[in-house]
């Protein structure tokens, strides 16, 4: 059974949330590059491995599924009475109004 919220995140906000953090990090990477030539003694070596660690970071962030965990599970009782019809099939019959 497949449910609504189940669904994927729409494509669009997803790509545009990746940029977004793609776009961050990559500032935070450029800023540890610059400040790799400014800065002294062992913190250059601190803003380096930030620099070379980003991007490992940004490849985890992205393998992650961000979809909210699914709020209901469905089980096979309860599938047990639904009869699935044919995708060609049609049901004859009226519509009643109310009242």
């Amino acid at each position: 059974m497949t449910l609504i919220t189940n669904a994927g995140r729409n494509k669009t906000l997803d790509i545009d949330a990746r940029n977004r953090r793609y776009l961050l990090t990559m500032a935070v990477r450029t800023a540890c590059f610059l400040a790799f030539l400014v800065v002294p003694g062992w913190w250059k070596i601190v803003a380096l491995a930030g620099a070379a660690l980003l991007p490992l970071v940004v490849l985890l962030a992205n393998a992650t599924d961000n979809r909210p965990p699914a709020l209901v599970t469905p089980t096979d009782e309860e599938d047990s009475g639904l009869v699935a019809l044919p995708g060609t099939a049609v049901i004859r019959g009226t519509v009643e109004e109310p009242g």
